[in-house]
């Protein structure tokens, strides 16, 4: 069967006159039959909740039985009672129980019975009713289910891929957890979607990319793409933690006891030098895109500092090239979910979205623009492809300026060198604040003030060759935007939105479900300068991306870093800067030395994707004024927050 091609406004013009041909021609009465979304026709309050225990077929935590896993359904009672079949929206997370769902922390409860009373988040209110069955799956090792987490590895995938094939027929399932009774799925058709933010979207994303029959949709919400990006990038270590932390965290107490040997294996699988390993291997669902049939509908925080940006372009960028069909949301938050910063037009696309792809209604969805994107709190774009058509890569080249480490950007090659020392107790923040001011813990490079608007859309690089005087280094690169904005406030505490009291409700409730959730308004920041992109690497890797090595002072080294995903305009009367330096304090763990590094200003370049290339770039800084800006202390955010992360909030 073909791939279907991604999503497009463009539609055959003999299609589209033969559609206006039958409209005329039909009956009102025909004409309106057509359904255009599926309505709230089902009782919730009387909906069916049942549990099941699906076969996973692996057994991670050796007590010489398949792991079976929980699986909680709330599904429509009269389209049981009618014979009728309905698709599934599956959310598979190992927070049912240990941490909770959504911004006001939700868990599962239950009735006498053991069926499930209280479903975290909307999906079940809102859809059962519209005739879907929403169902919760139990990761393995967490809440009601056996075995053990594994963190995105074969555990993980399989929890929720095995349920897909229950779904579908292929799998096998029973009415409890040690019971022999089987349960059957034949109220379902298996058109399955899989939804969730985080660790959730992330076991959607590995399942899709196994090529599971049935999954016809996955919605990743701030999602992982490979799980060795979330601990590293390119040899750097990001947090002072590492998989088996993460496991630790959300097991459930039975698990704790039974899976001492999976936690070791994450320990000695990923070990902290930054090297790849076939545990990284295993959790690269990038990799594996090719399998991938589900259609993708991804949805990130352009500032998210928890699952960051690198996520969203490798697996968007293989998704394209194996044809999968594509939508985009991209928010100025961090790690937030999109029904708490654009709810009413979240739920409204979401329901589109799954009516299209699981019920086959035409709605024309398919038809309109691939991206939404954030431009301003609360004020969105769309672009009809994305990257949008006409984007090609500009290389810009560091140039020395009239003070040492305070240098120009521009379309030609500079000369000479600039210096920095690693300061471990600084951040982006400071670098940015005192682009204009010579700093020994950065080198600066800045573009004339823009005549016109230049917008960044894709993945830029930033290739560096320097000179470490220690056997360690790391390196930071960083784009800024230079000039005053208001913008969300990723860095606080709610990530770019404020909780309010009031609530709003999405769908029908019930005494121990209900529908009404807090409003949230935009938390934002006056700021006079705004990171675009970043990204990282240790030195030690310029010779692989799998295995760093010492460096021998004062050898020269060259190293390209892969920088964030992005899609930034940078307006008139800004300017675009450069930085390259040592720690992102907050961001990356610093190396063992503190080394002192001399960027070869003739080899080092950043490679950025700007709509129009670099003739748009060109425009945009030819007649612009070449004056000095005062070297004034720049407003931004406050500096990223060092705790504990995990893939849901930054607790």
């Amino acid at each position: 069967m073909p791939k279907r091609t991604r999503f497009t406004t463009w539609r055959p013009l003999a299609t589209a006159a033969t559609a206006a041909l039958l409209a005329t021609l039909l009956t009102p009465v025909a004409a309106q039959a057509a359904p255009r979304g599926s309505e709230p026709v089902h009782s919730y309050e009387d909906a069916i909740r049942e549990a099941v225990w699906v076969d996973t077929g692996l057994d991670g935590d050796r007590d010489g039985k398949p792991d079976r896993v929980a699986v909680d359904i709330v599904r429509p009672r009269e389209t049981a009672r009618q014979g009728r079949k309905v698709p599934v929206i599956m959310d598979a997370s190992p927070y049912y129980s240990c941490c909770g769902r959504g911004n006001e922390s939700q868990k599962k409860t239950y009735d006498a019975q053991g069926r499930v009373a209280q479903m975290p988040l909307y999906y079940d209110n809102y859809f059962v009713p519209r005739g879907y069955a929403f169902v919760g799956v139990d990761l393995a090792g967490t809440n009601r289910s056996d075995g053990c987490v594994d963190v995105g590895g074969r555990s993980d995938i399989q929890s929720a891929k095995a349920v897909v094939d229950w779904l579908n027929g292929r799998a096998k399932a029973y009415t409890s957890r040690t019971g022999t009774t089987r349960a059957q799925a034949g109220w379902t058709n298996g058109r399955t979607g899989m939804i969730g933010k985080s660790w959730d979207g992330t076991i959607a994303n590995g399942v899709a990319a196994t090529g599971v029959k049935g999954l016809k949709t996955i919605v990743p919400i701030s999602a992982i793409s490979s799980w060795y990006d979330y601990y590293f990038q390119q040899g750097a270590p990001l947090y002072d933690s590492g998989p088996a932390w993460l496991s630790d965290y959300v097991d459930s107490p039975d698990a704790r006891a039974k899976c001492a040997a999976v936690q070791q294996k994450l320990v000695d699988g990923a070990p902290r030098t930054g090297d790849r390993t076939p545990l990284w291997t295993e959790r690269d669902y990038v990799k594996a895109a090719r399998k991938v049939k589900a259609s993708v509908f991804l949805v990130h925080g352009m500032q998210d500092l928890n699952v960051r940006m690198k996520h969203v372009g490798p697996w968007w960028d293989a998704l394209a090239k194996n044809g999968v069909e594509r939508k985009i949301w991209l928010s100025q938050t961090g790690h937030v979910d999109p029904f708490d910063f654009r709810r009413g037009a979240w739920v409204e696309t979401l329901h589109r979205w799954f009516d299209h792809e699981l019920m086959g209604i035409d709605n024309g969805i398919d038809r309109e623009p691939m991206a939404d994107i954030e431009r301003a709190p609360g004020r969105w774009d769309t672009s009809r492809v994305w990257p949008p058509s006409g984007t090609r890569t500009a290389t810009l080249r560091p140039g020395r300026g009239t003070q040492d480490g305070v240098g120009t950007l521009g379309l030609h090659r500079g000369h000479g060198t600039a210096s920095f020392t690693d300061d471990p107790e600084r951040s982006e923040t400071d670098w940015a604040a005192r682009i204009d001011e010579p700093t020994s813990e950065k080198a600066g490079f800045t573009t004339r003030t823009l005549t016109r608007d230049l917008r960044l859309s894709g993945s830029s690089e930033v290739t560096v060759t320097a000179t470490p005087s220690t056997p360690t280094a790391h390196l930071s690169a960083v784009l800024v935007d230079l000039g005053p904005a208001i913008i969300r406030d990723y860095a606080d505490a709610g990530e770019g939105i404020t909780t309010l009291t009031n609530r709003t409700c999405w769908g029908p409730s019930t005494p121990a479900d209900s529908s009404c959730f807090k409003e949230t308004k935009a938390k934002t920041a006056d700021v006079g300068y705004t990171v675009v992109s970043r990204g990282w690497a240790d030195l030690g890797n310029h010779a692989s991306d799998h295995k760093g090595s010492p460096l021998t002072p004062g050898k020269r080294y060259t190293i390209t870093i892969d920088l964030a995903t992005t899609d930034h305009v940078v307006p008139k009367g800004h300017r675009l800067a450069l930085i390259v330096a040592g720690t992102d304090q907050g961001l990356i763990d610093p190396p063992a030395d503190k080394p002192r590094l001399t960027l070869d200003l003739s080899r080092t370049s950043a490679r950025v994707p700007f709509t129009g290339g670099a003739a748009a770039f060109a425009r945009a800084t030819t007649g612009a004024a070449t004056a000095t800006p005062d070297a004034t202390l720049l407003d931004g955010v406050r500096e990223p927050r060092t705790t504990h992360r995990v893939p849901e909030a930054s607790q």
